[in-house]
């Protein structure tokens, strides 16, 4: 399963290829508009060609992730459809965290909301009640889901395809956009929220006991986890507190379980957690941020727990995970973490020694 859902992550283009790609479409098309104002054959031609192109490149994408939602591993409770907890609290609490994922940082309301739900929320945790412990994994799980969902499908502004078609001077200016990280990539203020309203939503799970669920769609995020290599910085320092956060909370999960099936799904969600989020952790850029996104401490004990799960995975899953670690850790001369040479070394140690015993 590892190598097939290996297969359809994206990986990022060079930059210096984006370069001169974007730089060959705008002399190819300056040429063409000179050709097409004389002949309006070649007009309708380019016309044609490059509504075509952007149509390929709008579409070609939910092609792949389709086919890439066939090796996703499923959650075990379908909580969309669970019925069980539609008492007067739970749909309080849902409209509370409605509330609070549309309503600006910046209104005074947002933290009295905020704080309703999480007194909600404690309450709920703290009674020693099972049906109010439903309540809150049923609701938490419900709003990270949603949170992520609106993340994930946010586009950045000012890139419709078919206008620019239609306006075919710009057309390949804005494919040329698309190529550089601006289609799709994630920018802006509204993003950024929704980010750290997740580690917040994530955060009370793991809390209340119920953290399993966000840490196995934050896994199955890697097409955000993709868009967020070219996010805005302030961006980027808000999904890696998330995943680092996951990540740890990631690491023990599954660890005491006896049936074998079980186990196996587990270290399936940790591959995909760190194929979806371990190229972030290693591109991340700090630049245009306030600050940091981890502290010194906090990314050497992340180190740490990267290394136990990538040494719990299967010899072949943790060569995939050290070469896209390798891959991205190369490509940011700007940083040195994660740092995972250790790691890399014990695994060609072990690698080599099996090879002698065969």
């Amino acid at each position: 399963m590892g190598k097939k859902m290996d297969e359809w992550m994206p990986m990022p283009m060079p930059p210096f290829v984006r370069s001169i790609i974007a730089s060959l479409l705008s002399n190819a098309d300056n040429s063409f508009l000179l050709l097409a104002q004389k002949y309006k054959l070649i007009q309708m031609l380019r016309y044609i060609l490059l509504t075509s192109y952007v149509f390929f490149l709008r579409f070609l994408p939910s092609v792949f992730l389709d086919k890439y939602d066939a090796f996703k591993v499923k959650p075990s409770h379908k909580y969309a459809h669970d019925t069980r907890n539609d008492t007067a609290i739970g749909r309080v609490l849902s409209q509370l965290l409605y509330t609070l994922n549309n309503i600006p940082v910046s209104s005074r309301k947002y933290q009295v909301v905020q704080s309703l739900a999480e007194r909600i929320i404690n309450d709920n945790h703290e009674s020693g009640v099972h049906a109010l412990h439903e309540v809150n994994r049923v609701v938490l799980s419900a709003a990270f889901a949603k949170t992520l969902r609106q993340l994930e499908t946010r586009k950045g502004e000012g890139e419709d395809g078919e206008y620019y078609a239609m306006r075919l001077g710009q057309v390949v200016r804005a494919i040329g956009w698309m190529v550089m990280g601006g289609e799709g990539s994630l920018s802006g203020v509204p993003a950024e929220k929704l980010a750290v309203e997740l580690l917040w939503l994530a955060q009370k799970m793991a809390a209340c006991g119920c953290v399993e669920e966000s840490i196995w769609r934050m896994a199955a995020a890697s097409r955000l986890g993709f868009l967020a290599l070219t996010a805005d910085p302030h961006l980027q320092s808000s999904l890696v507190k998330l995943a680092a956060f996951l990540l740890k909370e990631a690491k023990d999960v599954g660890l005491d379980e006896i049936e074998d099936r079980k186990m196996k799904l587990h270290m399936q969600v940790k591959l995909k957690m760190l194929q979806s989020w371990l190229p972030l952790l290693c591109r991340a850029s700090s630049n245009g941020a306030d600050a940091p996104a981890l502290s010194i401490s906090e990314k050497a004990e992340l180190e740490k727990v990267l290394e136990d799960i990538i040494e719990e995975l299967e010899q072949e899953e943790q060569e995939q995970v050290l070469s896209l670690w390798l891959h991205h850790f190369t490509l940011c001369p700007s940083s040195d973490w994660p740092n995972l040479h250790a790691c890399f070394a014990r695994w060609c140690s072990a690698y080599r020694k099996q090879l002698l015993l065969e």
